[in-house]
C-alpha cells in the first residue's frame, strides 16, 4: 500500500513530530481541562452556596392582611405567582395568627393575660407531638395543639378544655387541648419572626401566651377577622446553574410588583434571595475571570513552546524544502505538506484531550483546599469540550506550520548563504517589539491596580470581564521573558572573557559556544524562564490568598471567639452574663467589651473598647496595619482609673444611705469582679436624708451568677451641689464610706478630685486625618455628643471588626468608663464579650443549647474554614496549579528536545574533539556549562520577573466571593522555602537531561570510531 508523502515526512522526523505531539496534547489536555474546571467549579460552588444557605437567605416571604373571604384568592395566587417565578411550584408553608384572647378567668383584669391562636400548613414537617395528637377540623370545641413551653407557662394539659373570649369583641370559643408539640430546631431561622412559637410567652405590657395551633380550616372559618397571612416559599435550588442566577434574582424581585398588578394590593413581599443570587452571579464572574489568567498563561507559554519546536523542525527542513522548490514544488504545494503534517500531529491530540480532561480534574480534587471544600467535581465532556479541543489543536497546528510555510519561498541558494552563525538580536528585540509589548502589560497592570479587579463595569451598568486587564498578568510575563533575552548575548561574552583566561578546556569551549551562538540558546532560556515564572507566581498565588483568607478571618472575629447581643436579659443579667461566657469550657482569657456605632468629631465611626490589659491575648491586629505593635498600644491606652469601694462577702442587696440638697435623680454606679459596669437608679432623691434598699438579685438573672467581689465605683446625681454619701450596708453590714469624695457635676467618687488626663484611643488613619490630629497630639473633639480631651496614641490602617473603609476609635474599656463617671455620663454596658481559647466547639455547643441567652457567635477558627472551604475562592488555586503542571511539562519537553537537537547536529564537532583527545568528562564539561548558562539565566530572571509581576498583579486578584476588595489589603507572600524546593527539583531533572545526553553522545561517538 502506497503511504502518503506527508506520512513519509513525519516518519523521517519522529523526534521533533513526537515533541510536538507532545506539546500539543499537554496544551490542549490542560486547557481544556482548564474549561471543564471553571466550569465544574463554579457549578458546584452554586449547588454549595445554594446547600449552605441559611432558611432566611432562600425562602421569600409574602404577607397580607386577610380575612375569610379574601384569604382563600390571595392563597391561589400567591402560589400560581410563585410557582411561575420559580418554574415549579416551591415547598410553600402558610402561617396565619389570630388577634388577641384573654386567659381564662381573667375577663375583668385591667392587664390581663393573653392567648392567640395559630396555624401553621407545615407544622408537623418541623415538630413532633409528645402528647396526643395534631388538630383536626369539625366539633364543637375547637382542637388545638399547644407547645410544650407554652404548655409549661400557662399550666394547659392533653384533654383540657376551657373557653377564652376575644378581647376586642367578647366573642367566646371553646378550646380543647388535643396535643403537646415539640419543635425540632426551636433556635433555627425558620422561627426568627415567630418568638412566641418558638418560646411559648412573649413579655411586654401584655403577656401573651401560645399560640394554641389549630387546622387552617378551622383558623380561616373561626379567627380569621382581618388578621395577618404569611406565605413563605422554599423553592428547590439544588440545580440552580450559574447561567440562571440574574435572571431568576431579577424575576424574584419582581414578585411582589406582579402580585400587586394582579390584585393582591396589600401584599408586602420580603427576602434575601435575589441579593443571595446577585452575589452568587457577581462570584461566579469573578471565578470565571480569575480561571482565564492561568489559562492566558499556558497559552502564551504553550504558543511559545510550539513555535519554538516549528523553528527546529523548519530549519532540520530549510535543505528539503529548497531543494523541493528548485524541482518545482510550489508554494502552495510546500504550504500543504507542511499543514497536512501540522494536522497529522493536532487531530488525535483535538479528538484524545477531552477524554483527558475528567481524569486530570481527579488529580485536581485531591489538592487539600479543594477537598477541604467538600466540592466534588463532575466534569462532563460535551460538544462544548470538543469545540474547545479542537480550537486550541487548530490553533497549534497553524503555528507548528507557520515557519515551513514561511520559509518556502527561499530557494536552495538563498537558504545556503543564510546558513551560518546568524545574528546577536532576534527579530523581536531588532523590531522593538518586546519594548512594545511591555508599554501593553503596563498599561494592563495599571488599569488593574486602578480598578482593582480584572472585573469592571460595563456600559449597561454590569459587571463584566475586561479582556486586556485579564490578560495584563500573561502579557507582563512574556514581556519581561522577551527583555531577558536582551542580556544573553551581554551575559555570554563576560562568561566567554572570564573562562577563557582558566587554563580549562571544557568551560571555554562552552562559554564559547553560548557567545557564538546565543540565538539558539535564547529559546530555550525563555521557555523556562516563563515556566519559572509562571511557577512562581501560581504558588505565591495560592500563599497570597491563604494568607489573605487567614487575615481576613482575623480581622473580621478579632478574637478566637466573639460573643454579641443584650447586655441583659431575663435569663443573663448585667452582672451575670460575664460570669456564664466565661465559665465555658476552653476559655483562657475573657474581656467585656462596648462595640458600637458613635460620632466622633463630626465623623461617624465605630467606638470599640475593651480591657487593653489583654489585648496580648485577645486582640488581633496585623502588624502591618499600626506603626505600633499590640503590646505597644496595650500600656499607651492604659490611662486614667476610677477608684472603688470593694463590697465584702457575696451581697443580695445594698443599703444606701444619702444626703442631698435638693431633689433629683441619682444612681449607684457598680462593677463586678470582670470589670462590668452597671448603674443601679436610686429613684427620686428628695432634700435632706435619703435611704434607699437595693436588690441585686435581679442584677444575675435567672440562670446567671454575679461574680464577686462588687464595688461601688460611684454615686451621680447630675449637676446637684452638696451630695453626701453618708453610709452603705451589704447585707445589712455597713460598709465604711470615708473614701468617699465630691467630684465636680454631682459626682461622687473614691479617690482624690482632680482633672482627668484626656482618653488614649487608637484611632484608624482616616479619622486622625478628618481631626487633624497625629500620633502623640491631643486635642477636644465632639465625642458621642459630648466634647472630650483626647489623645492620640496610635493609628490603625483599619480597625479590627470594622467594615470595610468605616473609620473607627478604640479606647480602654476601664478608662473609658472612668472618663464617663466623672462626666456624670451613664456607663457603658457589655455588648459583647471577647474570650480566648484553643478549641471554641465545646464553647460554641453549650451557647447552642441555650438559645436563651440570646447570643450571637463570631467564631475566628469557623470563619476562616468558611473562607477557605468557599469553593469559587478556592477554584484560582486549583487552576493555577494545574496551569503550573502543565507550563513546567512544557519547559523541561522543550528544554529536551531542543538540547537533543542541538546535540545532534554538533556530532561533526563532537567527533573533532575525540580526534584531539577530548575526554568524557571534558565533553559533559562543555555541555553542562552551555546548559548551566541557560539554566542558571532562566531560573534566576524567571524568580525575578515572577517577583516584580507578582507584586503588581497578585494582591488585585485576590478578592472577596463578590468582586470587592479585601480588608485588610492584600500582602503578597512568596512561600520561599516551596519555591526553593521547585528551583531544585527543575535543576535536578535539567541536569539529568544534559548529563543523559552527555553520555549518549560519547557511547555513540565510540560507537561510530569502533
Amino acid at each position: 500500500m502506497r503511504v502518503p508523502l506527508v506520512v513519509k515526512r513525519a516518519l523521517d522526523e519522529p523526534l521533533l513530530l513526537l515533541a510536538a505531539f507532545g506539546s500539543i496534547l499537554l496544551a490542549t489536555t490542560t486547557l481544556v481541562a482548564l474549561t471543564m474546571y471553571a466550569s465544574a467549579i463554579a457549578g458546584a460552588g452554586v449547588r454549595r452556596a445554594m446547600e449552605t444557605a441559611s432558611y432566611r437567605q432562600t425562602t421569600t416571604t409574602i404577607s397580607a392582611q386577610v380575612d375569610a373571604t379574601t384569604f382563600p384568592r390571595y392563597d391561589r395566587m400567591v402560589r400560581d405567582e410563585l410557582a411561575a417565578t420559580f418554574g415549579a411550584p416551591p415547598a410553600v408553608t402558610t402561617s396565619l395568627r389570630s388577634d388577641s384572647y384573654v386567659m381564662p378567668g381573667q375577663d375583668g383584669k385591667e392587664l390581663p393575660e393573653l392567648l392567640r391562636f395559630g396555624s401553621h400548613d407545615g407544622l408537623d414537617r418541623h415538630a413532633r407531638p409528645v402528647e396526643g395528637r395534631w388538630p383536626r377540623t369539625g366539633g364543637q370545641a375547637v382542637e388545638a395543639a399547644i407547645s410544650e413551653s407554652a404548655a409549661a407557662a400557662t399550666g394547659f394539659e392533653l384533654g383540657e378544655e376551657f373557653v377564652t373570649k376575644a378581647r376586642l369583641d367578647g366573642r367566646p370559643v371553646r378550646v380543647r387541648v388535643v396535643g403537646v408539640f415539640r419543635l425540632d430546631d426551636p433556635v433555627g431561622e425558620r422561627w426568627a419572626g415567630e418568638e412566641l412559637l418558638s418560646r411559648g410567652m412573649e413579655r411586654g405590657e401584655y403577656t401573651t401566651y401560645g399560640p394554641l395551633m389549630v387546622a387552617q380550616e378551622t383558623f380561616v372559618a373561626r379567627f380569621a377577622t382581618s388578621v395577618r397571612a404569611v406565605w413563605a416559599a422554599e423553592p428547590d435550588l439544588g440545580a440552580l446553574t450559574p447561567e440562571r442566577l440574574r435572571p431568576l434574582a431579577e424575576t424574584a424581585g419582581r414578585v411582589g410588583e406582579r402580585l400587586s398588578a394582579a390584585g393582591c394590593a396589600n401584599c408586602l413581599t420580603a427576602g434575601d434571595l435575589p441579593e443571595l443570587l446577585t452575589q452568587l452571579d457577581t462570584a461566579s464572574l469573578v471565578a470565571r475571570s480569575t480561571m482565564l489568567i492561568p489559562v492566558l498563561q499556558l497559552l502564551v507559554l504553550a504558543g511559545y513552546a510550539l513555535m519554538l519546536t516549528a523553528r527546529l523542525l523548519a530549519d532540520h527542513r530549510r535543505m528539503e524544502m529548497a531543494l523541493l522548490r528548485s524541482r518545482g514544488a510550489g508554494t502552495a504545494r510546500l504550504a500543504a505538506l507542511a499543514g497536512g503534517e501540522a494536522l497529522l500531529v493536532a487531530v488525535p491530540c483535538a479528538i484524545v484531550a477531552p477524554f483527558l480532561g475528567p481524569p486530570v480534574l481527579a488529580l485536581i480534587s485531591l489538592l487539600p483546599w479543594i477537598r477541604s471544600s467538600g466540592v466534588r467535581l463532575a466534569p462532563v465532556t460535551d460538544v462544548g469540550t470538543f469545540l474547545v479541543s479542537f480550537g486550541v489543536a487548530l490553533a497549534a497546528a497553524v503555528l507548528l506550520a507557520l515557519p515551513a510555510v514561511a520559509g518556502a519561498r527561499r530557494t536552495y541558494v538563498e537558504e545556503q548563504s543564510a546558513r551560518g552563525r546568524g545574528g546577536r538580536r532576534g527579530l523581536i528585540q531588532g523590531a522593538g517589539a518586546d519594548l512594545a509589548l511591555l508599554a501593553v502589560a503596563a498599561l494592563a497592570i495599571w488599569q488593574l491596580q486602578r480598578y482593582g479587579a480584572p472585573v469592571t463595569a460595563t456600559a449597561a451598568g454590569g459587571l463584566g470581564i475586561d479582556p486586556l486587564i485579564i490578560s495584563g498578568p500573561a502579557l507582563a510575563l512574556l514581556a519581561g521573558g522577551l527583555l531577558g533575552l536582551r542580556l544573553v548575548p551581554r551575559v555570554s561574552r563576560m562568561a566567554e572573557r572570564l573562562t577563557s583566561r582558566r587554563p580549562t578546556l571544557a568551560p571555554a569551549l562552552g562559554a564559547w559556544q553560548v557567545s557564538r551562538r546565543p540565538l539558539k540558546y535564547a529559546g530555550p532560556a525563555l521557555l523556562l524562564t516563563l515556566a519559572i515564572a509562571i511557577g512562581v507566581v501560581s504558588m505565591a498565588t495560592t500563599s497570597t490568598w491563604q494568607a489573605s483568607q487567614r487575615d481576613q478571618a482575623d480581622h473580621q472575629a478579632a478574637a478566637d471567639l466573639r460573643l454579641s447581643g443584650p447586655s441583659e436579659g431575663p435569663e443573663l443579667g448585667a452582672l451575670g452574663r460575664g460570669t456564664a461566657v466565661t465559665a465555658l469550657p476552653g476559655i483562657t482569657a475573657a474581656s467585656p467589651a462596648f462595640r458600637a456605632p458613635t460620632e466622633v468629631g463630626g465623623e461617624s465611626a465605630l467606638l470599640l473598647a475593651l480591657d487593653a490589659g489583654r489585648f496580648g491575648e485577645l486582640f488581633r491586629l496585623r502588624p502591618d496595619l499600626s506603626a505600633r505593635t499590640v503590646a505597644e498600644l496595650s500600656v499607651a491606652l492604659a490611662g486614667d482609673r476610677a477608684g472603688r469601694l470593694e463590697l465584702p462577702g457575696r451581697p443580695r442587696a445594698l443599703t444606701v444611705r444619702v444626703d442631698s440638697r435638693a431633689a433629683g435623680p441619682a444612681r449607684l454606679v457598680l462593677s463586678d469582679a470582670l470589670g462590668v459596669w452597671r448603674d443601679l437608679p436610686l429613684g427620686e432623691l428628695r432634700e435632706g436624708g435619703n435611704r434607699i434598699e437595693l436588690d441585686l438579685a435581679p442584677l444575675a438573672g435567672r440562670a446567671g451568677t454575679i461574680a464577686y467581689p462588687l464595688s461601688v465605683r460611684g454615686l451621680v446625681a447630675g449637676e446637684q451641689p452638696g451630695l453626701r454619701l453618708t453610709g452603705l450596708s451589704a447585707d445589712g453590714r455597713d460598709v465604711p464610706v470615708a473614701g468617699a469624695v465630691a467630684h465636680p457635676r454631682g459626682v461622687i467618687a473614691f479617690g482624690p478630685s482632680r482633672e482627668h488626663r484626656p482618653l488614649p484611643v487608637v484611632v484608624t488613619s482616616g479619622l486622625a486625618a478628618a481631626l487633624k490630629l497625629d500620633v502623640g497630639q491631643g486635642g477636644s473633639v465632639r465625642f458621642a455628643g459630648r466634647v472630650l480631651r483626647i489623645e492620640v496614641v496610635g493609628t490603625v490602617a483599619s480597625m479590627p471588626t470594622s467594615a470595610p473603609d468605616q473609620q473607627a476609635v478604640l479606647a480602654d474599656w476601664e478608662t473609658l468608663q472612668t472618663h464617663e463617671l466623672a462626666a456624670a455620663q451613664p456607663s457603658r454596658p457589655a455588648t459583647e464579650w471577647w474570650l480566648a481559647t484553643a478549641d471554641s466547639a465545646p464553647a460554641r455547643e453549650i451557647l447552642r443549647r441555650n438559645p436563651q441567652w440570646d447570643v450571637t457567635t463570631v467564631d475566628r477558627r469557623e470563619l476562616a474554614a468558611e473562607l477557605r472551604d468557599d469553593p469559587l475562592a478556592a477554584a484560582l488555586q486549583g487552576g493555577l496549579t494545574l496551569g503550573f503542571a502543565a507550563a513546567l511539562g512544557l519547559a523541561v519537553l522543550g528544554f529536551l528536545v531542543n538540547t537533543v537537537v542541538a546535540a545532534r547536529e554538533r556530532r561533526a564537532e563532537f567527533a573533532v574533539l575525540r580526534a584531539l583527545g577530548a575526554g568524557s568528562r571534558q565533553v559533559f564539561g562543555m555541555l553542562a556549562t552551555e546548559q548551566a548558562f541557560v539554566i542558571g539565566l532562566s531560573l534566576a530572571s524567571g524568580t525575578g520577573l515572577a517577583v516584580v509581576v507578582g507584586n503588581l498583579v497578585v494582591p488585585r486578584v485576590v478578592l472577596t466571593g463578590q468582586a470587592s476588595a479585601v480588608t485588610p489589603g492584600v500582602l503578597f507572600h512568596i512561600p520561599w522555602a516551596a519555591v526553593a524546593a521547585m528551583l531544585a527539583l527543575v535543576t535536578v531533572v535539567l541536569v539529568a537531561i544534559v548529563a543523559g545526553l552527555a553520555r549518549r553522545m560519547w557511547r555513540g561517538q565510540t560507537l561510530e570510531e569502533r
